[in-house]
């Protein structure tokens, strides 16, 4: 499944003029990088993937509707996958992109 284009466009709106923002094709999907780390994309299988603090990812996924990405069969740290249907609205998918540019800011650039 290739990523969904018009989540890409809804990305690329949301976080248009955000210093050191660059687009990569990751994850069979579209990443939007913050001074080289990834902060969110537009899933090849779907949805959302949101880069967290690894400290807040349990509390996410038992307070929201992320749940663990996983590769290869195992749970990433830090990495959420967030189904489409729940970034629908727009104000769902601002949270999530705003969390993962906030934690993309807060690391060292690449």
């Amino acid at each position: 499944m290739a990523y969904d284009e018009d989540l890409a466009d809804r990305i690329r709106e949301l976080v248009a003029g955000q210093r050191g923002l660059t687009e990569k094709k990751m994850f069979g999907g579209l990443a939007f990088l913050i001074r080289g780390n990834m902060a969110v994309a537009a899933s090849g299988q779907g949805g959302l993937l949101v880069r967290v603090d690894p400290a807040e990812g349990a509390e996410l996924v038992a307070t929201t509707e992320a749940r663990p990405m996983e590769m290869r069969g195992r749970e990433m740290a830090g990495w959420l996958r967030v189904d489409a249907a729940e970034v629908e609205d727009e104000a769902a998918l601002e949270s999530w992109v705003r969390r993962g540019v906030g934690y993309a800011e807060s690391l060292p650039p690449k």
